[in-house]
């Protein structure tokens, strides 16, 4: 788990190892079960998460219905905007399979950055790299048909249609279940043409 860490930073700057030391000293790691809530609509909260291992949801609920947003894999990062606006989540977060993350928050961060001013320089890098990616998601999802969403999932993607239950799968491509099913049936069909 250190590895996944450790490579994925060494993407960004180099550790030495009294750096990797440190911050396996901080203990930020943790293995959260399957189902877990990590954020509840109405929560504050001042974490922020980087997946290592499993699957990690954001949805709204909204009219009693759960709408997915996005999906946090391997090497992905989220912060939830509460953490910088200081107002109550508007969305959940949970884990849709047993996970390993690392969980930090923006005093850890703070202090990490005062000792180590190149960590502040790779969280500059993947903040851009990040806004950049979700602005592109959106536009794309903005300017497809769901038959085009799903299309891109499998090509970008695929292990989600694998890890993921197919009524999330579904929400997070803005259409009902049995929708996705019919759409899964045609494509297949026309695989077979």
């Amino acid at each position: 788990m250190e590895n996944a860490l450790f490579g994925f930073i060494s993407n960004y700057i180099s550790l030495t190892e009294d750096e990797k030391n440190i911050l396996l000293s901080l203990d930020i790691f943790r293995y959260i079960k399957k189902g877990t809530i990590l954020l509840k609509e109405g929560q504050k909260s001042q974490d922020s998460y980087f997946v290592l291992k499993g699957c990690i949801r954001k949805y709204y609920i909204k009219d009693g219905e759960e709408k997915t947003t996005a999906f946090f894999t391997e090497l992905d990062a989220l912060t939830p905007h509460c953490v910088a606006s200081k107002n109550p989540s508007d969305y959940f977060i949970s884990c849709v399979e047993d996970s390993i993350i690392t969980v930090s928050n923006p005093d850890l961060e703070k202090e990490v950055n005062s000792k180590f001013p190149k960590f502040e320089i790779m969280c500059r890098m993947l903040s851009e790299e990040l806004l950049a990616k979700h602005q592109i998601n959106f536009d794309e999802f903005k300017t497809s048909s769901p038959e085009q969403r799903y299309l891109s999932l499998l090509q970008n993607r695929p292990d989600l249609v694998q890890r993921v239950p197919q009524h999330q799968l579904a929400s997070y491509l803005g259409i009902k279940p049995q929708s996705l099913s019919r759409l899964r049936a045609r494509i297949t069909e026309k695989d077979k043409e």
